[in-house]
Order: C-alpha cells, then structure tokens, then sequence
C-alpha cells in the first residue's frame, strides 16, 4: 500500500502543479498553460504524415485527444517519480523538477515568447515540488516496516488517515484551482465592436435551397458551426485597443495602423467560401460566410512597393507566419484584411480582430487567423511555418462537390426523394455539377443560386429511389469546363482531390 501511495503522491503533485501554472496563465495568457504550452511543441515537432493521419481519422477531436496524451503521459511519469521517493527522494525531487522545466523550455522556443510568459512554469514547479515532498512525507509515515516511519508517534492508522486527508485537500485545491484558471481564461471576452457599412457592399444574398432540399447544407455557414483548423490549443486573446497591423519588409513606406484607421479605410463585403487543405474528398472543413474588410491590395499600395518581392508574409500574434504568393495578392481577386464575418465582428476563434482571406486558396497560403503583422519579402529569404513543413507554397483550391443528402451509410425509405449537396471551384465557379447512381450515366444536377465565382453552389437531383444497395457519385466541372480531378490524392502537399462515392441502403 506504501507504493500506492508514493505513486499516487507523485499524480497529485503533478496535478497540482498543473492546476497552478492553468490558473496563473489565466492571468498572464492562457496559451502558456503548461499542457498547452506542452502540447504546442509536440504539433510543432510532429511529422506532416502523422498530423494528417490525426485530422483524418480524429477531426476536430484531435486536439482535445492530443491534451489527453500529454497528460496521461505526464501522470505516468509523475506516478514512476514517485515510487522513486521511497528510497530516493532527491533524486525524485530533482526528476520532477526537470519535468516541469521542459514546459518552460517548451515556452522559450515559442514564436512570441515574452518572460512573462515563465510564471505559469515557475509557479508549476513551486506547487509541485511542495505537493511532491509533503504527500510523498505522509505516505512513508504509513510504512508499515517502520523503516520510514514519521519521528512523531502515530499509530499507522493515523498516518493513513492524514495521508488521505492530505491526498483529498490536494485534489480538491487542484481542481478549484483549475476550475478558476478556465474561468478566467473565458472571462477575458472580446471587445464588443460597431464595425463600419461597407463602402462596397455585397449584392443582396439569395434565399438557399435548404427549406427545398431537406439535410442539404445551408447555403450561408453560421459562425458558431463554421469549421476550424489551426494549431493553436488555446485562442489568442487580443485587447484590441493595443492590437496593430504592421507593414513592412520591401515596401517604401512602412507603417503600423490600429484597429480604428484599419476600419476608417474602404471596406468591402464579399462572399467567399474558404477550403482547408486538410479536407478530404466529401469532407467538411470548408464554409461559406459574408466577410467585411479591407483590400489587401489597398494596404499594400499604401506602404508602395518596392524591390523584387514575390510572398506576403503575414503573422499572427502568437508568431504564427503564412506565405501567400504576391502575384495572387495582385492579380484582382478580392483578398482581404478581414474583420466581420456574417454581419458581426470576427469571433475570436475565427481571427479576431482581424484575419486574411484570400479567395480561391487554401487556408493554409491566404486565412492567417489574429493577423498582427504583413512583411513584403521572397521565399529565397523567409519561410513561413507550413512553407518549412514541405507543403505547397502555391496552393488554389480544387474543384471538388460533397454529397450531403442522402447520408452515407444510411438507410432511406424507397420512393421519390432527392441528391443534394454543395460544390466549390473557388475564383472560377461552378459551372456544373453531375451525379451517377451505380453503373448508369452521368446526369446534370439542378443548381442553386449563384452568389459568385468565389462561393460554392448548392445542388440537386430528383432521384426514384428503388430498394436495394445504390453508390452515389458526384463531380463538379468549373466554368471553363475543367472537370475536377478524379485521380486520388491525399491533402499533403496541396490538396486532396478524387471523385466521392457514398453507399446507401433503399428500403
């Protein structure tokens, strides 16, 4: 029972510590809780195969199943130093103090490191040191072979007792304090904003085909339900009252702006649908929404040009940095420094206060979320985050169309019933869309509105659904008359692509 407790006594103490560096990251950001600041070393260290095995297969779930790594993996080893500390205390000691001393190595390597930002580790490794020694203290007193039993006289239930009481007010403080760290990491909400009317305003926005064409995917994505991907285990949290849009690199005249002259200059309204490079074939990483902002274009010539730059290097503020090709950036397409989605300002998760979107290519070259800087310069010279991961530094988006209804796997009832879904060839538009149902021909879809060469169109097809097993297959050919690709590929290193076919039972 003696090791039960030294083991035990060592998850406690690592807990603990855990608990206090969360709750003082509260206060100084959340990103340097140790977890996280733990687990955003291990997603920047991860090979690029295994990050797409983890989206493929765990979705929006691999974050949270990252964290449940860490920390099980931390606990493990918390609770091996702590059977140490019956014949090795020092060294037990000195074994956690290097645990924790990983996560302030983990908090110097990131991107926009601040000093401030070692006082989650510090207080981790004070509390768990202190945890460690006083539980694994009450733990050796219950040694029944008196060898480390406690110099005050007690009875070994006694010892047990306080071992216990020790062990309780330790997980209760633990989880108060972790409770208080969450709750003070929410509390610290965005600043409520009354964004400008749009100079150049979108046309007015069609009704969809959803109240036609029953689990069809809405034609305008909400914000809430709008996908995410990114690397961040934690939000940025931005005060927009000292945010800044730097300009700078080859440029003439480089400048800083804040949020308000950000606002104060033109803005335009667009929609757009934006793709995620991780998105498989029929996948759902892709949303369409109306974005406000100011072109891109028009922050650039403000600062003039100069030299011979060929990548915009935008940074985020926490480091973040996405490469987005010049020529593109140039070449008309409506990229934006963008802050309202769908009517509203940007929500944090989504980039807040202001992000780019650049039409037409994957996140990962044109969607820098919680942007904060833009640097003129060549890929010769800087090398942005994904750009250093071996993905494609010129990444448009591929023609592709996603079956929504009828589910795959699913069973319907036979009878008149339709195909229905959506279709994207971002800045060249969809000027088709076909189904197959098993071997027969391909047949021409009905589309639903068309909201621009940016935006993905919705389709369907009345289908006379005969019982038995029935393959759908759906593709989209672009307005030029391109068909999407039908060669499979995964998304590394610029997109997956393939024709997708879904199996349903007619009954």
């Amino acid at each position: 029972m003696t090791r039960l407790r030294l083991a035990l006594s060592g998850i406690l103490a690592a807990i603990a510590g855990i608990a206090a560096g969360h709750l003082v990251a509260g206060f100084v950001d959340p990103a340097t809780s140790p977890v996280l600041t733990i687990g955003s070393t291990v997603i920047d260290l991860t090979p690029t195969p295994v990050k797409e095995w983890a989206v493929a297969h765990f979705g929006t779930a691999d974050k949270p199943i990252l964290l449940g790594s860490v920390v099980l993996v931390t606990l493990v080893a918390a609770g091996l130093i702590g059977l140490l500390a019956r014949r090795r205390r020092g060294v037990a000691t000195g074994l956690l103090g290097l645990l924790v001393l990983l996560t302030a190595a983990a908090a110097v390597l990131r991107p926009a490191f601040a000093v401030v930002d070692l006082l989650p580790s510090l207080v981790t490794l004070l509390v768990g040191l202190t945890a460690l020694w006083w539980l694994t203290g009450l733990a050796l007193a219950t040694d029944p072979d008196g060898e480390h039993v406690s110099a005050r006289p007690t009875r070994e239930g006694t010892a047990r007792r306080e071992f216990l009481g020790g062990a309780l007010g330790v997980a209760t403080l633990s989880v108060l304090a972790a409770a208080g760290g969450q709750l003070r990491a929410g509390a610290q909400a965005a600043k409520r904003l009354v964004l400008p009317r749009p100079s150049d305003p979108a046309p007015a926005f069609p009704a969809g085909l959803e109240a036609k064409v029953p689990g069809i995917t809405p034609l305008r994505t909400p914000n809430d339900t709008f996908y995410r991907v990114d690397t961040n285990l934690a939000v940025p949290r931005v005060d927009v009252d000292r945010w800044t849009l730097e300009v700078d690199g080859m440029v003439e005249r480089p400048f800083s702006l804040t949020f308000d002259e950000l606002a104060a200059m033109p803005l335009i309204e667009r929609d757009i649908t934006m793709t995620c490079v991780s998105n498989e074939v029929g996948g759902g990483y892709v949303g369409a929404a109306r974005w406000l902002g100011v072109r891109l274009s028009d922050v650039l010539d403000r600062a003039g040009i100069t030299g011979p730059p060929d990548q915009v290097l935008s940074t985020a503020v926490d480091g973040f940095t996405i490469s987005t090709p010049l020529d593109v950036v140039r070449d008309g397409r409506d990229a934006m420094v963008a802050i309202g989605m769908n009517g509203t300002q940007l929500p944090e998760a989504h980039g807040y206060p202001a992000r780019l979107i650049t039409p037409g290519l994957y996140g990962f070259v044109g969607a820098t979320k919680w942007l904060t800087k833009l640097t003129l310069t060549t890929y010769a010279a800087e090398q942005a985050y994904w750009t250093q991961r071996q993905w494609a530094t010129d990444a448009p988006i591929k023609t592709s169309a996603r079956v929504d209804t009828p589910r795959p796997l699913s069973t319907i009832p036979a009878g008149r019933t339709a195909i229905g879904g959506v279709a994207w060839a971002q800045h060249r538009g969809v000027g088709k869309v076909e189904v197959r149902v098993d071997d027969g021909d391909w047949q021409q879809t009905e589309l639903g509105p068309d909201v621009g060469i940016d935006y993905w169109r919705q389709w369907y097809l009345p289908w006379d659904a005969k019982p038995g097993l029935h393959r759908i297959a759906v593709r989209a050919v672009d307005r030029s008359g391109r068909p999407q690709l039908t060669e499979r590929a995964t998304p590394f290193p610029s997109g997956s692509s393939g024709i997708q076919e879904v199996v349903v039972t007619v009954e």
